[in-house]
């Protein structure tokens, strides 16, 4: 190690001294990630050069809208889809709330089906659903590892397939990144006739897409996930299936969401989004998740209290969700914030909410848990960027500060600064 004290929070809030060159280990990807220089250097030239409105037919309007053009041809090629079925929006949760109204609306059926380890933009929205439109909503069971039980939903539909409104499935979890048969379950609700979303923000960008060929009808997914922009998202849609407006007025997006467009954002997308296609197709997901792989197999040889929440399921190579138990989720990330890393306890939509995860709660209770004692569970999320050897730092903060948090007493000195 190289002797570097670390004390400066991941808020950017400087707490002790540190050297100019010591920057946080960032491994909170799954909140956000950093914007790519070719997205920023896109943004702003259209901010400065390219800023009429792109429905004005005068020749910076068009100009406007060939930035809109070319960025949605960019989302189709890295999703495989047809220009017509991307609607822009201002991320993942305004997608989703859309997408599931506008289905709750179309179909007027009774049952809205999905799992218990949706993210809070699917899940408070049914919430809302079922109160103000008095839909029953029904949570399918899953494993230890959160994924969907397939028997059951087949049992579901056997029964009432005939009043279910659509079903909603993550694609990739966002907290402990298990992958759900999104397929399987695609082909079962065709087979039935009934519209399937799925909540794709934590997959598009970091692993490869077809929609062609996959029986989905909605996704959606926001850039600021894979190196774009905030405030810029994607609903898919299917071609031929209806969808009802959630934002009137203007006629943006062929009708489907109203507003002038905010062309920056759109145009800093389709550059995430060309970035990420170049990435996968030279296998990049595949040498991230050997990455992952490492970095879980060091940190249970450097803690060995530790393990692996949902270790036996396939999960995406972007996220590693670690318990340590007898340990407060809360400290441990206190302490790895103080040490120079970044990571959260759950969703991005729930950072510094001391609560506990609904996810970890829906897939029970993990190997090295101990009953009556506490159980922090700690998010670490990867970008395309993060290395090797900053993996490997990660590991050995970590281990310094469970082992400090594990003998902590009223004497012991806080906050927490680790020698690395």
């Amino acid at each position: 190690m190289c002797g570097i004290a670390f004390r400066l929070g991941c808020n950017g809030v400087y707490t002790g001294w540190m050297s100019a060159d010591a920057l946080p280990i960032y491994l909170d990807s799954n909140a956000t990630t950093r914007p790519l220089p070719q997205v920023l250097e896109k943004m702003n030239r259209v901010m400065t050069e390219v800023w009429a409105n792109p429905s004005s037919i005068h020749r910076a309007g068009q100009m406007a809208r060939r930035e809109v053009d070319l960025a949605r041809e960019a989302v189709c090629e890295l999703v495989k889809a047809r220009p017509s079925e991307v609607i822009f929006t201002s991320g993942g949760t305004e997608s989703v709330n859309t997408c599931l109204r506008s289905l709750s609306r179309w179909r007027q059926k009774p049952l809205l089906i999905t799992s218990a380890v949706e993210h809070a933009a699917v899940r408070e929205q049914l919430e809302d659903l079922a109160e103000v439109f008095d839909h029953e909503v029904v949570t399918l069971p899953n494993d230890s590892n959160g994924v969907v039980e397939i028997e059951a939903f087949q049992q579901l539909l056997s029964s009432r397939a005939d009043e279910i409104a659509f079903v909603s499935v993550m694609w990739a979890n966002n907290e402990t990144g298990v992958i759900q048969p999104v397929e399987q379950i695609g082909m079962m609700c065709r087979e039935a006739g009934i519209p399937f979303h799925t909540d794709a923000t934590q997959w598009v960008g970091k692993m490869p897409i077809d929609l062609e060929s996959t029986p989905i009808d909605m996704i959606s997914f926001a850039g600021h996930k894979f190196h774009g922009p905030k405030g810029s998202g994607v609903l898919w849609l299917r071609e031929g299936l209806p969808l009802h407006a959630m934002i009137l007025g203007g006629g943006q997006e062929r009708k489907r969401r109203g507003g002038t467009e905010s062309v920056a954002d759109i145009a800093g997308l389709g550059v995430a989004c060309q970035e990420a296609k170049s990435w996968l197709d030279n296998s990049g997901h595949e040498q991230m998740l050997a990455m992952r792989s490492t970095f879980e197999a060091y940190m249970q040889s450097e803690i060995t209290e530790c393990c692996i929440n949902a270790v036996s399921a396939d999960r995406i190579w972007s996220t590693s969700n670690i318990g340590f138990p007898g340990i407060e989720a809360e400290l441990m990330l206190l302490g790895l914030s103080e040490a120079g890393v970044c990571a959260s306890a759950g969703s991005a939509c729930s950072s510094g909410a001391l609560k506990g995860s609904s996810v970890i709660d829906a897939i029970g209770r993990q190997p090295c848990q101990v009953d009556e004692r506490p159980y922090g569970s700690v998010r670490f999320s990867f970008d395309r960027a993060i290395t090797q050897e900053q993996l490997e730092s990660a590991v050995e903060i970590s281990s310094e500060v469970f082992q400090r948090l594990a003998g902590l007493s009223p004497n012991a000195n806080w906050p927490l600064s680790a020698e690395v």
